[in-house]
């Protein structure tokens, strides 16, 4: 979609665009439910946009009950910045939203972390690998955790984390491993989210043995031994989640420069989101937008709840 387009610049038209997205099948009600059964309310003291319900006789809009309730930012401003998250390959600073939105500094970052919410999969997400297909996992570190000493040749000062991609259908799945990258966390990780019938592709390391014996196969690549892809049935390697480690790495690196513990998972919902809906998935930058729209439904996100992790 081009950013010239009415529904980045004028908040009518951003609202009957989230109308249309969120009430595809009827306008519903967000207090009881019900469909199709609410007038508009034209009154002079009434903002555009909000209808009564029949029923149970409350006001709502399409706002209500969403990330972008009770903001007073615009919202073609909300679209404009979940657009530019979705199409950025490897994120956008909130500077930069600051300078593009032409709001705050605090208020770009805030918006920027209601939009990771949104991005987050749902509950009723599959398994991975439910097919039998391959499942790529790998660990990464990155960063430094706080109040940890430095130690050279160790991972014990770096933030971990585990990613889980599914061959064939493009998606990523990232896990923040608080203190100690243990077996029994791996495997826990693992069992939460991949199919009994997955064929699991990890390198040498010790940390998926166990759980890749309750698999239907588990293969791995020795990196030690300068080996980076074997050939069988299908391609054995842990290429593919390596490349998703680059793109990650890299926009950490380069865009966001510098992240709290406490917010890496929500920065790696980001991520795993855009690669999960990218372009080679047959997903293109408005479609991405859209989908992060979906999620913003049933969510709720307050300055407290950041600082204090109840959403993350």
């Amino acid at each position: 979609m081009n950013l010239t387009s009415p529904i980045f610049a004028d908040a009518d038209a951003a609202r009957a665009h989230l109308e249309k997205l969120q009430w595809a099948n009827g306008r519903a009600c967000p207090h009881c439910g019900t469909v199709d059964n609410s007038v508009e309310l034209k009154g002079k003291s009434t903002r555009p946009g909000v209808y009564k319900c029949r029923d149970c006789r409350k006001p709502f809009s399409v706002t209500v009950g969403t990330l972008f309730e009770r903001s007073h930012i615009p919202l073609n401003k909300w679209l404009l910045a979940v657009h530019l998250l979705c199409a950025s390959k490897k994120g956008m600073s909130s500077h930069q939203l600051m300078r593009m939105l032409d709001v705050t500094y605090k208020t770009a970052w805030f918006m920027s972390h209601r939009i990771r919410e949104a991005m987050a999969p749902g509950p009723d997400v599959p398994p991975m690998g439910s097919d039998g297909g391959a499942v790529e996992a790998d660990e990464t570190y990155i960063g430094r955790k706080k109040g940890v000493d430095y130690r050279a040749g160790g991972g014990a000062h770096k933030m971990k984390i585990v990613t889980l991609l599914d061959r064939d259908t493009g998606a990523a799945r990232s896990t923040v491993i608080p203190e100690r990258m243990t077996q029994q966390k791996v495997t826990d990780i693992v069992r939460a989210n991949v199919a009994k019938e997955a064929r699991l592709m990890t390198d040498e390391s010790q940390l998926y043995k166990k759980v890749g014996a309750e698999l239907a196969a588990h293969e791995a690549v020795n990196h030690s031994k300068e080996e980076y892809a074997r050939y069988s049935d299908i391609v054995i390697t842990t290429n593919t989640v390596e490349g998703f480690f680059s793109i990650f790495k890299r926009g950490m690196r380069g865009v966001y420069q510098h992240c709290g513990e406490q917010h890496l998972q929500r920065y790696l919902r980001e991520f795993d989101f855009r690669y999960s809906h990218r372009i080679a998935n047959g997903v293109n930058d408005t479609q991405r937008a859209e989908k992060a729209l979906a999620g913003i439904v049933g969510k709720r996100l307050t300055y407290r709840r950041i600082d204090g992790l109840q959403a993350a």
